[in-house]
Protein backbone atom coordinates (compact mmCIF):
# COMPACT_ATOMS: atom_id res chain seq x y z
CA UNK A 1 0.00 0.00 0.00
CA UNK A 2 1.66 3.19 -1.14
CA UNK A 3 -1.07 5.81 0.94
CA UNK A 4 0.11 6.89 4.22
CA UNK A 5 -2.33 6.17 6.97
CA UNK A 6 -2.45 8.36 10.18
CA UNK A 7 -4.63 8.62 12.90
CA UNK A 8 -6.51 11.26 15.25
CA UNK A 9 -9.59 12.10 17.52
CA UNK A 10 -12.48 12.59 15.95
CA UNK A 11 -13.22 15.93 18.15
CA UNK A 12 -10.28 17.48 16.26
CA UNK A 13 -11.41 19.55 13.66
CA UNK A 14 -10.62 18.44 10.02
CA UNK A 15 -7.94 19.74 8.30
CA UNK A 16 -6.54 19.38 4.48
CA UNK A 17 -3.41 16.88 5.80
CA UNK A 18 -6.00 14.27 6.85
CA UNK A 19 -6.96 12.93 2.65
CA UNK A 20 -10.12 10.64 3.32
CA UNK A 21 -11.15 11.01 6.91
CA UNK A 22 -12.83 7.33 7.77
CA UNK A 23 -14.01 6.35 11.44
CA UNK A 24 -13.34 3.54 12.29
CA UNK A 25 -15.22 3.15 16.03
CA UNK A 26 -18.27 0.87 15.95
CA UNK A 27 -19.88 3.35 17.92
CA UNK A 28 -20.99 6.67 16.59
CA UNK A 29 -18.98 9.41 19.11
CA UNK A 30 -21.14 11.76 21.72
CA UNK A 31 -21.63 15.11 20.54
CA UNK A 32 -19.94 15.02 17.16
CA UNK A 33 -22.69 15.46 14.33
CA UNK A 34 -22.33 13.94 11.07
CA UNK A 35 -21.45 17.27 9.22
CA UNK A 36 -19.13 18.51 12.35
CA UNK A 37 -17.35 15.04 11.41
CA UNK A 38 -16.30 15.71 7.40
CA UNK A 39 -16.25 11.75 7.15
CA UNK A 40 -15.70 10.29 4.04
CA UNK A 41 -16.81 6.61 5.47
CA UNK A 42 -17.73 5.09 8.57
CA UNK A 43 -16.39 1.78 8.92
CA UNK A 44 -17.28 0.73 11.34
CA UNK A 45 -16.84 -3.65 10.61
CA UNK A 46 -13.35 -2.82 11.11
CA UNK A 47 -13.45 -2.27 14.78
CA UNK A 48 -12.39 -4.42 17.61
CA UNK A 49 -15.25 -6.53 18.70
CA UNK A 50 -17.44 -5.39 21.44
CA UNK A 51 -16.22 -8.38 23.59
CA UNK A 52 -12.13 -7.29 23.11
CA UNK A 53 -13.16 -3.59 23.52
CA UNK A 54 -14.65 -4.78 27.05
CA UNK A 55 -11.43 -6.79 28.07
CA UNK A 56 -9.21 -4.12 26.86
CA UNK A 57 -11.54 -0.97 28.51
CA UNK A 58 -8.38 1.35 27.41
CA UNK A 59 -5.33 0.06 29.87
CA UNK A 60 -2.37 0.92 28.16
CA UNK A 61 -0.93 -1.89 29.95
CA UNK A 62 -3.04 -4.14 28.18
CA UNK A 63 -2.64 -2.72 24.65
CA UNK A 64 0.58 -5.10 23.11
CA UNK A 65 -1.89 -7.94 23.86
CA UNK A 66 -5.17 -5.77 22.67
CA UNK A 67 -3.00 -5.12 19.87
CA UNK A 68 -2.12 -8.51 18.79
CA UNK A 69 -6.01 -10.02 19.77
CA UNK A 70 -7.29 -7.35 17.43
CA UNK A 71 -4.53 -8.01 14.66
CA UNK A 72 -5.71 -11.75 14.60
CA UNK A 73 -10.00 -10.54 14.99
CA UNK A 74 -8.68 -8.70 11.36
CA UNK A 75 -7.90 -11.71 9.77
CA UNK A 76 -11.54 -13.21 10.30
CA UNK A 77 -14.04 -13.40 7.01
CA UNK A 78 -16.14 -10.86 8.83
CA UNK A 79 -13.59 -8.18 8.06
CA UNK A 80 -12.93 -8.75 5.24
CA UNK A 81 -15.49 -6.72 2.84
CA UNK A 82 -14.75 -3.10 5.33
CA UNK A 83 -11.19 -3.93 5.02
CA UNK A 84 -11.11 -3.95 1.39
CA UNK A 85 -13.31 -0.94 0.77
CA UNK A 86 -10.53 0.92 3.46
CA UNK A 87 -7.45 -0.19 1.36
CA UNK A 88 -9.48 1.09 -1.59
CA UNK A 89 -9.75 4.21 0.10
CA UNK A 90 -6.18 4.39 0.74
CA UNK A 91 -4.88 3.25 -2.67
CA UNK A 92 -2.55 5.79 -3.14
CA UNK A 93 -4.08 8.83 -1.37
CA UNK A 94 -3.34 9.89 2.24
CA UNK A 95 -6.43 8.19 5.16
CA UNK A 96 -6.91 9.28 8.46
CA UNK A 97 -8.38 7.00 10.98
CA UNK A 98 -10.45 8.72 13.36
CA UNK A 99 -11.34 7.74 16.89
CA UNK A 100 -13.43 9.26 19.64
CA UNK A 101 -10.99 7.26 22.20
CA UNK A 102 -9.02 9.86 24.48
CA UNK A 103 -5.53 8.35 24.50
CA UNK A 104 -5.26 7.96 20.43
CA UNK A 105 -1.76 6.15 20.73
CA UNK A 106 -2.96 3.39 22.44
CA UNK A 107 -6.54 2.86 19.97
CA UNK A 108 -7.46 0.86 18.04
CA UNK A 109 -7.17 3.12 15.26
CA UNK A 110 -3.14 3.51 15.78
CA UNK A 111 -3.40 -0.61 16.00
CA UNK A 112 -5.37 -0.77 12.32
CA UNK A 113 -3.05 2.48 11.03
CA UNK A 114 -0.31 -0.26 12.04
CA UNK A 115 -1.58 -3.31 10.90
CA UNK A 116 -2.41 -1.24 7.44
CA UNK A 117 1.42 -0.47 7.73
CA UNK A 118 2.02 -3.82 7.27
CA UNK A 119 -0.75 -5.54 4.81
Amino acid sequence: MTARVGYRRIYESPTPQDGTRVLVDRLWPRGVSKEKAGLDAWLRDVAPSADLRRWYHHDPQRYDEFRRRYFAELEDPDHEAALERLRGLAAGARVTLLTATKDVDHSGAAALAQWLGRS
